[in-house]
């Protein structure tokens, strides 16, 4: 991928918007995209001079669509557009998301149907290449008439009113843009609009969810295999003739990769005539439900892709004509975003079960709560504790955000997605799994080292030595909470997935 984005507004992927959670980008707008954007414009010129009606360019907005706007009005109107609707509130959104956002909102003016300048998105994209990041309020959008609130935010800055940070300090007003040598744009008719009505906020926390789901089913693929050995269980669960006859591809996928990691230990030779006929469905059932998973994934991130060349404004300008819709409206984000939580909250409840099975003595060579001294210790009893009340959390915030709605704008816009919510609250979700997650690497590592001398696949091997190594390798009761958090950090930084591999698609 190269250094710098080329904007065409049709070839920006999901890499693309990962490299913008991973730190600073850099983007270009392309000729062709200028050419078409300079058009839309000219259409819009048009409408003004003509005094011809269309909302958004010489009318007001949502219950205010009926009010025209002079030609003498037009800049005032953007310009009001925008700071009031700069009403957002609660905790600023991370520059990572940010940094999505904006490349999402230039991609999507860069294809030219929006009526806004070139100038106006290149000064954007000044932001973005100098890292300079606007100051984004996490509440406020109700994903319909696209993300309203935070996006005016964002083209504050552009004007010279917003806020925004830059290597460690805050930045406001013109000197906003005084730090990447621009001046303020002097808003156009329908530039104000164009920039706020898109759904960019609810597309960034959608993709940085999905990214990090993938993430967190690969590290429960390699904590369910740890947590296989620990507990003595079998492998017979993975066979692949029994997903075969399921005829779920991404179950089958998911089965290959957990035989690619059990491949023979010499803690499954030592159990062979063990008198357990079937293992609890946490550890039997992992493949199917985990296939489950990927396959939400897989449906999230092909929405997704498409979403990062969309256009999401409206009106929309079509040679000469400006067609009203609802582009903005972020339903299959919503969608998609929920579809995510549910996945994730499965992940935590498996994982949560495992770590019930491994602290209770399904395996009865492992201590109650994998204690040293039963009684004198107690273990990581209380590590459950905090996996069993992150999985209840878990359990609430999946609710679909987006089976709500509620009328705003005097009933004009009287169906909404509620998408923002539904990305942020899976966001918590991913957090809450991350937890769950690392408690049961400690548990299923304390429970191998139990079971010592008997050692696991040499494929889990160098899994286990980090996770020891992390968890200061450590069989008495302390305080555990710096072990889960240093985990934690591990699983989000993809320290301990990077021999894990699910296979792509069948062709």
């Amino acid at each position: 991928m190269s250094n710098i984005i080329t904007l065409t507004g049709n070839d920006l992927k999901l890499e693309h918007i990962h490299a913008c959670f991973a730190g600073p980008v850099k983007a270009q707008l392309c000729d062709s995209a200028k050419t078409r954007m300079q058009q839309s414009v000219d259409t819009v010129v048009r409408v003004v001079t003509d005094n011809k009606t269309c909302y958004g360019i010489n009318t007001g907005f949502g219950a205010f669509a009926k009010q025209s706007i002079s030609s003498k009005q037009v800049q005032q109107l953007q310009l009001n557009l925008v700071r009031s609707h700069a009403c957002g509130v609660g905790n600023e959104l991370e520059p990572g998301l940010v940094r999505a956002i904006m490349l999402l909102k230039a991609n999507s003016l860069a294809q030219g149907v929006s009526g806004i300048r070139p100038q106006v998105l290149e000064t954007l994209l000044a932001l973005l290449n100098k890292d300079v990041i606007p100051r984004i309020p996490a509440q406020g959008s109700v994903g319909a008439s696209g993300d309203l609130a935070p996006l005016a935010h964002l083209a504050l800055c552009l004007i010279g009113e917003g806020k925004a940070q830059h290597a460690g300090q805050t930045l406001q007003a013109e000197k906003v843009l005084h730090a990447v040598g621009c001046k303020p744009e002097v808003l156009q008719a329908k530039e104000g609009l164009a920039l706020l009505n898109g759904t960019q906020v609810s597309a960034a926390l959608a993709m940085q969810a999905a990214r990090q789901t993938r993430v967190l089913l690969k590290t429960s693929i390699l904590a369910g295999a740890l947590s296989v050995e620990a507990l003595c269980g079998s492998y017979a669960p993975f066979d692949a003739r029994i997903h075969q006859v399921r005829n779920l591809d991404t179950q089958a996928r998911i089965a290959a990769a957990f035989r690619s990691l059990l491949s023979g230990s010499s803690v499954n030779q030592s159990h062979t005539a063990c008198d357990r006929v079937q293992d609890p469905y946490a550890l039997r059932c992992m493949p199917q439900v985990y296939g489950a998973v990927l396959a939400t994934l897989e449906h999230a991130e092909e929405i997704l892709q498409k979403e990062c060349n969309s256009v999401s404004d409206n009106p929309l300008i079509f040679d000469d004509e400006v067609l009203s819709g609802g582009n903005f409206h972020a339903a299959p984000l919503g969608f998609v975003s929920d579809f995510l939580a549910i996945a994730l909250t499965e992940l935590g409840n498996m994982s949560e079960r495992r770590t019930d099975c491994l602290l209770r003595q399904v395996n009865p060579a492992l201590n109650m709560f994998l204690t040293s001294s039963p009684g004198l210790e107690s273990g990581l009893m209380m590590a459950h504790v905090t996996a069993a009340a992150l999985a209840s959390e878990n359990k609430t915030l999946a609710h679909p955000a987006s089976v709500d709605t509620i009328p705003t704008s005097a009933g004009q816009e009287d169906h909404v997605s509620m998408a923002p919510w539904a990305g942020r609250k899976c966001l918590n979700i991913c957090e809450n799994v991350v937890n769950i997650l690392a408690i049961e690497l400690l548990c299923a590592s304390r429970g191998l080292h139990a079971l010592l001398p008997l050692e696991t696949t040499v494929e889990l091997k160098p899994l286990l030595a980090t996770i020891q190594l992390l968890s200061e390798d450590s069989l008495q009761d302390q305080p555990f909470a710096t072990c889960i958090q240093a985990l934690s950090n591990a699983i989000m930084s993809q320290a301990l997935i990077t021999n894990i591999i699910i296979q792509g698609r069948k062709a």
